[in-house]
């Protein structure tokens, strides 16, 4: 007998799932045992919010969507901000939530709550799965979550129905057609439109943002730089789509005052602004309005964004790389009318995030980090001043080699993250890089990283502080409360959850643990011990 719960795991299959987090309860244990059958791997996290993040990473990651499971009531509620994160980081996941068995829905009341009116904010859809259209349902919501801008969708299933024969045909089980746009003819009017447009603008500039990373469009991106001679800034989670040490490559911009003082004033000279693949849901509110009254401003990808951040001119939709290769084919290369301004604004960036030279503190950290890891490894990153700095500082090699939340900046996703880094790639590293703070928060997820053999290297700044909103607190003229923290010992808390610590305070102590972490085949926790005075004025 096909269950209902069947049809749905081999569904997920047919789509590429190959992993499903969360916790089980009562109402979700058929379609737990039907996930593992079809061979979908389930992980057990610690925390429904963290098994959010971490499907919906390694749904950013291969493509495929995420898939989270939750019981009814409180799995679901405290999944919560996780699935918001995805919303807000525009990632394709599927929630899979228990629901009470719908002949005692009108009598029942324990632990029962309107579960799709809780996500309506949150989720592109809400259904409930039911016997006879189960591959359909799931097929629709995968084919919405992975429809840009991509996010969540919710399926609820009932136990009963769960266990339930499937009345559909034993047809073969098959994934959706895939959709996508069809590249630009390069005799597109509006194409050839914008190209005059590129060919004749004296300050052109790109600002190039996650869809732009997740389209693979490295390659058409600097192309099209060099033949416009636009410079190039990028969102922190589009780092990697031009080497930083590109002539024409700004760094990335987001939540940095200092990166914004260089930035801004290029922004507003530019006659002609490309928003590639871009997003401002990533940037502080000195991204407003940014560009001039009179410069032209054009937005590429695949669906309109929805933002009041600055006005759009004109939308260009399409796939990115093809859209970019298209608008470049015909252009002559040429270096534009700022080649001295832009040689300036990377040296001042340069400058601006060389931090001191001697001393031990978060610049040296990032410095011996940057140097210890093989190209082939990603960092997932938490939310707090050390986010701010990594993100200016690392020259990322390629995209999606540091991972982040920057749309939702929940505190707690960097394990999560880097749980998903080594599913996705399971032969290269995976580093956390998190705060004292956000360690305290996902510290059972250690426990996961044990169970699941993910060889995790987890790096904490303990600066015994939630430095972010510390400094925030001295700008202002406050008195200092609410963030202080206790020196926990991790190496120790490391070694009581199975793996292995380090506490470090130099950078020969810190490149030696890495070294060992990065080489080790169980998770690490190395301790970093800085202060949190060198946070001031870094960004």
């Amino acid at each position: 007998m096909r269950r209902v719960a069947d049809t749905v795991a081999l569904t997920l299959h047919a789509h590429g799932v190959r992993h499903a987090f969360g916790m089980p309860g009562g109402e979700v244990v058929t379609l737990v045992d039907a996930l593992g059958a079809a061979g979908v791997r389930f992980l057990l996290v610690r925390g429904e919010s963290a098994g959010a993040i971490a499907a919906a990473g390694v749904g950013v990651l291969t493509g495929t969507p995420g898939v989270l499971v939750t019981t009814l009531g409180p799995g679901l509620a405290n999944a919560v901000n996780g699935i918001a994160d995805a919303a807000q980081e525009r990632a394709p996941l599927v929630v899979l939530t228990g629901v009470v068995d719908r002949e005692i829905r009108g009598r029942y009341t324990h632990q029962i709550l309107d579960q799709a009116a809780l996500l309506r904010p949150l989720v592109k859809g809400s259904f409930e799965i039911e016997p006879g259209s189960a591959q359909a349902t799931v097929r629709r919501a995968i084919a919405l979550a992975t429809t840009a801008p991509m996010g969540p969708v919710h399926l609820d299933l009932a136990p009963g129905i769960a266990a339930r024969a499937d009345p559909a045909p034993e047809a073969a089980i098959a994934p959706a057609p895939t959709r996508a746009l069809p590249a630009p003819a390069r005799d597109d009017p509006a194409l050839a439109a914008l190209r005059e447009r590129v060919a004749t603008a004296e300050r052109p500039l790109i600002v190039a943002g996650f869809e732009a990373a997740r389209a693979g469009a490295a390659g058409a991106l600097v192309a099209f730089a060099e033949a416009a001679g636009a410079p190039v800034v990028t969102t922190y989670k589009a780092k990697g789509l031009i080497d930083e040490a590109h002539p024409l490559a700004l760094g990335a911009a987001g939540l940095s005052p200092r990166a914004d003082a260089v930035l801004l004033p290029l922004a507003r000279a530019a006659d002609l602004v490309l928003c590639v693949g871009y997003d401002p849901i990533e940037m502080r509110p000195g991204w407003l309005d940014p560009f001039a009254e009179d410069a032209h401003v054009v937005e590429i990808g695949e669906a309109p964004v929805d933002h009041g951040m600055h006005r759009v001119d004109a939308h260009l939709p399409g796939p990115v790389a093809p859209v970019l290769d298209a608008l470049a084919d015909g252009l002559a290369p040429r270096r534009g009318g700022r080649a001295e301004a832009i040689a300036s604004a990377r040296a001042a960036l340069a400058g601006a995030f060389a931090g001191p030279q001697d001393g031990f503190g978060p610049h040296a950290v990032f410095r011996t980090l940057a140097a210890a890891l093989p190209a082939d490894a990603t960092v997932g990153v938490d939310s707090g001043a050390h986010r701010i700095l990594l993100s200016q500082m690392w020259n990322a090699p390629r995209p999606f080699a540091l991972i982040q939340s920057a749309g939702w900046c929940t505190m707690g996703p960097a394990i999560p993250l880097a749980m998903a880094a080594r599913l996705a790639r399971p032969q290269a590293p995976a580093v956390a890089v998190i705060g004292d703070g956000g360690l305290e928060m996902a510290m059972g997820e250690l426990g996961t990283l044990r169970d699941e053999g993910l060889p995790v290297t987890v790096l904490v700044l303990q600066d015994r502080s939630l430095a972010l909103i510390a400094l925030k607190q001295a700008q202002a003229g406050l008195a200092r409360a609410g963030v202080g923290l206790g020196a926990t010992d991790y190496a120790a808390v490391a070694r009581a959850f199975g793996g292995r610590g380090w506490n470090v305070g130099s950078e020969g102590a810190l490149r030696a643990a890495l070294g060992e972490a990065l080489a080790g085949e169980t998770f690490g926790v190395i301790a970093v011990q800085v202060g949190e005075e060198g946070y001031r004025g870094a960004f």
